[in-house]
């Protein structure tokens, strides 16, 4: 199925996906990768607040590219998920509600998933363009010293997704290569 979502989002909006269902996401997203994360995990242990609201917020693993003249943002393809396991719990579990990436993630991620009503979903990845055509507007909101690391505010419209792991347990890279093999065989 498909569905629209505008962040940011209640467990109630994310309880009826279903890993495999796509999502346009319209709203604000924010953009932390691996540094980010890191500083990010320095405050909550300073007992600081984040730079940005989380609960119910979206946060895309993207370092884009720097915009040509006349364009909001560059090339805003994702960057593997996995990096950010350590951090994804601990975000999860203070409200962030939709990860956005691409690859597998861990069996934590997975659990904090499920505990948090949360979801994980993919960007296209080799996609770039795309992605950063969804793109309305753009803001720094910390940290530019990290260059392309660094967070942003992205305002969204119609952000293709795919669900990959659900607040139910589902996990499409576990499913999807299963129904492909039992359609093999059916043929």
């Amino acid at each position: 199925m498909q569905y629209k979502l505008t962040t940011p989002v209640t467990r109630e909006d994310l309880a009826p996906l279903r890993a495999g269902d796509t999502v346009l996401l319209s709203g604000t997203v924010y953009t932390a990768r691996d540094a980010a994360h890191g500083r990010m995990m320095d405050l909550l242990d300073a007992g600081q607040p984040l730079p940005f609201p989380v609960k119910g917020s979206a946060l895309y693993y993207v370092g884009p590219t720097p915009e040509r003249p006349g364009q909001i943002i560059g090339s805003a393809g994702p960057t593997t998920s996995g990096r950010m396991d350590a951090y994804s719990p601990r975000l999860l579990d203070l409200g962030q509600a939709i990860m956005i990436g691409k690859g597998a993630r861990n069996q934590t991620v997975k659990d904090a998933v499920v505990r948090n009503g949360a979801v994980y979903c993919a960007a296209l990845g080799g996609a770039g363009a795309l992605m950063a055509a969804c793109v309305k507007a753009l803001e720094i909101v910390c940290w530019e010293d990290l260059g392309c690391e660094a967070v942003r505010r992205l305002e969204v419209e119609d952000m293709p997704l795919t669900v990959i792991l659900d607040a139910h347990g589902g996990d499409l890279y576990e499913s999807g290569p299963a129904a492909y093999r039992k359609a093999a065989g059916a043929i």
